[in-house]
């Protein structure tokens, strides 16, 4: 039995499946978006992650957008992203793998087929438009999706490599509105202490290509089966570096976890309070049954006030197992709550609460927390509460910009860097 016999969840009703075919058809013969040999290198990265050797920061966007993937907010985020990075590597003393959540994450699972109006749910825009003329599935849009991640992925390259990330431009990685924030002053006091650290070098004649440069490696959620299937070539995914399963298809009797399971791409899984021991062991028996460090991320989603109950039998039983998983936080989905004007919101507080219980638990546990997964943008949005600037409810109304969950800002972003490469230090 293939993947192809079983249910896949969280499909959009496409009113002409054969509509749905010809674009499949046509994204097969399409040139990859990624290269195997990037994927191998990031598998070699998260190897070191899983062996406790480096850090794995995994952010962008909840849903990526047609309208907002511009070179700009494209740039902005990644300029997030490395500053977030940044933090952690010299400030927590590792390495720090760098995956975005961006060129591919257009499609999102709903809770329902329709929303309070009656239309279909917005999924994304690699499905519909959030606009209600726009709401019925058209599988063109997954060939636009496609477009935009190619020109997404290739100013990651030009930006990785034409000297944005080159080390000297530390400083030019935050805006004005993060460095007048507590975490930009003390970003900056920090990227200071790097100028320094470059001019020592250079005085004594190191060279190193890790100054000028980065990897940056593209993510989303594998969720629309078409759009996956096509891009898939021999044992690759190649529509990105990385995919993850989220938590509402993880089903072990599911198309999304077979098809993982038969790529050689490293492989995320969402795990919500829902999740058994038994359950995540079976997930991990499937997804990487020759035990290779690397080949499976565990991205726990409990939520702050269920993490220190629910994440330990969950841990204690994968070890036993012998997989060798990276263990990565998602503090961000398990904590949104809908403020009184009925905006969907998180706390500041309580993502890094979050953050801190995945912490003691693998403190307590003697296995190693190595990872964040957040979403965030480069943006000085008002989505999320708190943080260093102390956004309350009223402030919301300011610049709410998602077109699904909320994100952090930039300012809260580096606050939460700093917050975790304190943790890594323990």
């Amino acid at each position: 039995m293939t993947w192809r016999d079983l249910p896949a969840a969280q499909q959009p009703s496409w009113p002409d499946a054969a509509a749905v075919a010809r674009v499949e058809d046509e994204l097969r013969s399409l040139p990859p978006l990624v290269r195997e040999q990037e994927v191998e290198a990031l598998r070699a990265q998260l190897a070191a992650v899983a062996e406790g050797r480096a850090f794995l920061l995994q952010g962008g966007d909840c849903a990526e957008t047609f309208a907002a993937n511009t070179p700009e907010a494209i740039a902005d985020k990644v300029r997030t992203l490395l500053a977030m990075a940044v933090v952690l590597t010299y400030a927590g003393s590792l390495p720090t793998v760098k995956l975005g959540r961006w060129a591919g994450q257009y499609s999102k699972p709903r809770s329902a087929d329709t929303d309070a109006s009656g239309l279909p749910s917005y999924r994304g825009d690699a499905v519909n438009g959030l606009d209600p003329a726009e709401r019925t599935p058209d599988p063109q849009r997954m060939l636009t999706t496609y477009h935009q991640s190619a020109m997404t992925l290739e100013l990651l390259q030009e930006l990785a490599h034409g000297g944005e990330a080159d080390l000297r431009e530390v400083h030019d990685w935050t805006k004005d509105f993060v460095r007048r924030s507590p975490a930009g002053r003390r970003y900056d006091r920090m990227a200071r202490d790097i100028d320094r650290a470059l001019a020592f070098m250079d005085a004594c004649g190191v060279e190193s290509e890790a100054v000028h440069g980065v990897e940056l490696y593209s993510s989303h959620e594998m969720l629309l089966v078409p759009y996956e299937a096509a891009l898939t070539r021999g044992d690759y995914d190649l529509s990105a570096h990385f995919l993850w399963v989220g938590e509402r298809t993880r089903s072990l009797d599911g198309a999304h976890v077979r098809l993982a399971a038969s790529i050689r791409n490293p492989i995320g899984v969402k795990l919500g309070p829902s999740v058994t021991p038994e359950g995540a062991v079976a997930l991990a028996d499937l997804l990487d049954p020759h035990h290779e460090p690397g080949r499976l991320t565990f991205i726990s989603r409990m939520g702050s006030g269920r993490i220190l109950e629910d994440l330990p039998p969950i841990v204690e039983k994968v070890r036993a197992s012998g997989h060798p998983v990276i263990w990565s936080c998602d503090p961000m989905h398990g904590n949104t709550r809908t403020s009184e004007s009925g905006v969907k919101t998180r706390h500041f507080d309580d993502v890094v609460a979050e953050v801190r219980s995945f912490f003691t638990v693998h403190d307590q546990l003697g296995t190693y927390a190595g990872g964040l997964h957040v979403e965030l943008t480069g943006e000085d949005v008002t989505e999320c509460l708190g943080g260093g600037a102390n956004l309350v409810e009223s402030d919301l109304a300011g610049r709410y910009e998602t077109a699904c969950d909320p994100r952090l800002n930039t300012g809260q972003s580096i606050e939460l860097a700093f917050l975790v490469a304190e943790m890594l230090q323990h």
